[in-house]
């Protein structure tokens, strides 16, 4: 579970984000980031109808707030995500969910975030 202060949650903060941010897409997820300064680093998931039933949304959804927490160090101080599930998410295991958010994580350094 991720800590209260560090999840977004407005629906309005996720639309800012995939908006005005910085997109960057793997085959079981996209990740979207905006740098906001005067707020925490928060992250948000976006799990959709598409990926599966209930169940299969939940499991994504737990998979990815476990493997999120531990880069949330990482990342610079008012950083905003939003990680958007794709229908593969629901296919693949845990591992390769790592290895897809680790190298949106990276190119993300790479790229730069917008604010």
């Amino acid at each position: 579970m991720l800590p209260a202060a560090h999840r977004l949650r407005v629906s309005g903060d996720f639309t800012l984000v995939q908006r005005r941010g910085t997109r960057i897409s793997r085959p079981t997820l996209i990740l979207s980031a905006f740098s906001r300064p005067d707020l925490p680093t928060r992250v948000g998931f976006s799990v959709g109808k598409s990926v599966g039933n209930s169940v299969a949304r939940h499991s994504v959804s737990r998979k990815l707030r476990h493997l999120v927490r531990p880069h949330l160090n990482d990342l610079p101080s008012g950083t905003q995500v939003v990680v958007r599930a794709l229908p593969p998410a629901s296919q693949v295991d845990s591992t390769q969910l790592s290895i897809d958010l680790t190298e949106a994580l990276n190119e993300l350094s790479r790229k730069g975030i917008k604010s």
